[in-house]
């Protein structure tokens, strides 16, 4: 059966039209025409959030491994 398949998906892929470079590139910009793109205010507020969770996640990243080392640290009884 799974044979069966891949030779009528195969079969499937080979009918389909090759497509110039000119109709990709004609594609690509009709739907880049149907993108909402997001305003002023929504792209800073956005841009916002990304920074304080990229700080919130490396501040934590910190900690675990400041954690981590100073258990290392005790177990090992070894210093830096």
């Amino acid at each position: 059966m799974d044979k069966e398949k891949a030779k009528k998906l195969a079969q499937a892929n080979a009918k389909k039209p090759k497509v110039s470079i000119k109709e990709y590139f004609r594609g690509i910009k009709i739907e880049t025409k149907k993108v909402v793109w997001p305003t002023r205010k929504e792209l800073i507020s956005y841009t916002g959030v990304v920074l304080l969770t990229c700080v919130a996640l490396s501040l934590a990243i910190w900690a675990v491994d400041s954690a981590f080392l100073a258990s290392l640290k005790y177990v090992l009884n070894i210093s830096f």
